[in-house]
């Protein structure tokens, strides 16, 4: 039997296909059944029907990363070039899930580097966030994770990374502060330097349209 199954379809001209393991739909739709009871609800309800499978989907959706190697997507778009400025790559949206609470948190990422021989396929930066975030995740560690991996994969004189999210499991509950942001940075090589670091926050802060 296939690991996958396909899901067609059609929107604004476009088909868009998404691939699930069903073995693992199966298994944690079976689970969010008895959630569903256990909350009061009757899963057979029309409108909860086909909610277990749904989940079970978003799920593998949100969690996807673990799946990929993001030192390898780097390296698949890797060039030599002899660029030693800084690369900035700012306002990159973030969407993860609180590994305490499996709500989501969200915001931007603003990512620098300074080549050191090589240069990556600016696409690939926003891909990284993306792998890292698909994963159950803190904020301080996924900033961390970001860097490591851009600084290991590249080997740069220097990573940057500032990430400003905000977190449902602040705002939806526990303390239900609907405004607050957490910021978060990780630095590497010369952004540990005050003035490379200074230079850094001033363009990621600074509308240059």
């Amino acid at each position: 039997m296939s690991q996958h199954s396909f899901d067609n379809e059609e929107l604004d001209g476009y088909i868009k296909i998404d691939k699930y393991n069903t073995e693992k739909v199966e298994r944690i739709a079976s689970h969010y059944t008895d959630i569903l009871a256990c909350l009061g609800e009757d899963p057979k309800r029309e409108g909860l029907v086909k909610t277990p499978e749904r989940v079970a989907k978003a799920l593998q959706f949100l969690t996807h990363g673990y799946d990929i190697d993001a030192g390898e997507v780097l390296r698949g778009a890797m060039f030599e070039e002899d660029y030693s400025q800084m690369v900035v790559v700012k306002d990159i949206e973030v969407y993860s899930l609180c590994e305490h609470h499996m709500l989501p948190f969200f915001g931007k990422a603003h990512i620098a580097y300074i080549p050191n021989g090589h240069i990556v396929g600016l696409s690939k930066i926003p891909r990284v966030v993306d792998i890292f975030a698909r994963r159950l995740q803190v904020q301080e560690r996924l900033t961390n994770e970001i860097r490591d991996c851009i600084q290991e994969t590249l080997g740069a004189l220097g990573v940057a990374v500032v990430m400003e999210c905000k977190h449902m499991c602040m705002a939806m509950r526990g303390v239900q502060k609907q405004n607050s942001v957490t910021t978060t940075s990780a630095f590497t090589g010369t952004f540990q330097n005050d003035v490379t670091r200074s230079e850094f926050l001033r363009l990621i802060t600074a509308d240059l349209a």
